[in-house]
């Protein structure tokens, strides 16, 4: 994985743990590793060709099925839309 970053942290003879912690979160912040990881965190996938597919024939189908339906008096033209007009 390219941009891959290492953090490490050694501790020292009189060093305690939390002051180790500390210094290891410090590192971290300054690396960028977690704004990176923030960033990605909410955003979309590129869909696949096959799910764009897909989805493009569901609706050329849907929207067939609704003209046929107006053509047979079945479906008000403005109910087409599937919202109520005033």
């Amino acid at each position: 994985m390219l941009g891959m970053t290492n953090v490490e942290v050694v501790k020292g003879p009189n060093e305690n743990n939390l002051s180790v912690l500390r210094r290891f979160q410090k590192r971290v912040q300054g690396s960028g590793v977690l704004m990176k990881v923030r960033s990605k965190r909410y955003s979309e996938r590129v869909k696949s060709e096959n799910v764009k597919r897909a989805k493009t024939l569901a609706y050329l189908k849907k929207k067939d099925e609704m003209n046929e339906l107006v053509k047979l008096g079945k479906v008000n033209e403005l109910q087409k839309f599937g919202r109520k007009r005033r």
